[in-house]
């Protein structure tokens, strides 16, 4: 699905006249147009990647596992917290680094829910184009150096978790 698509698809829902906007807006939740409407594009966007990366995870668990933590008198919420959740982290947070990574330079779905309201719903990507038409070369690549600074730093403290994990031996 292109982005663009699934921009226009959530502006239309979200809106005020939407489907979704229409049962938000008595409770007073506007979502297109607004910050929220950007988390939810986000996360529309960057849910499949963290699917793909978690299901091959969670196929290979033994389920036998499962079912020993419950023989030793685990919950069902002790059994997902204390066995299963370490056992797949690994593969969630490479799934959420990769949907952070692509919401990062995320342009086509974002554009369309913010709305580019100036100092409210601007995206990074927009104003780094918007200082390329303006022949700001200089505030363009300042923009584009500090995110890539941020990504950098993040990145490096997901992979430093991943690496705290695997080595504390919380991974399978």
């Amino acid at each position: 699905l292109p982005t663009a698509v699934s921009g226009i698809a959530l502006a239309t829902l979200y809106s005020p006249h939407g489907w979704i906007g229409q049962l938000l807006a008595p409770l007073g939740v506007k979502a297109a147009y607004s910050r929220l409407g950007i988390a939810i594009a986000l996360v529309f966007i960057g849910i499949p990647f963290v699917v793909r990366t978690l299901q091959p995870a969670l196929e290979d668990l033994d389920p036998t596992i499962e079912e020993a933590a419950a023989s030793l008198g685990a919950s069902r919420a002790q059994t997902l917290r204390r066995v299963i959740l370490p056992m797949v982290m690994p593969s969630l947070l490479t799934g959420f680094t990769l949907a952070f990574a692509r919401a990062l330079g995320e342009y086509g779905s974002v554009v369309f829910i913010s709305g580019n309201m100036p100092m409210k719903t601007e995206i990074v990507p927009l104003l780094i184009i918007a200082q390329l038409e303006q022949y700001q070369y200089e505030a363009a690549a300042a923009i584009g150096l500090t995110m890539l600074g941020c990504s950098i730093l993040i990145l490096l403290s997901i992979n430093f978790l991943q690496w705290r994990a695997s080595r504390f031996g919380r991974t399978q």
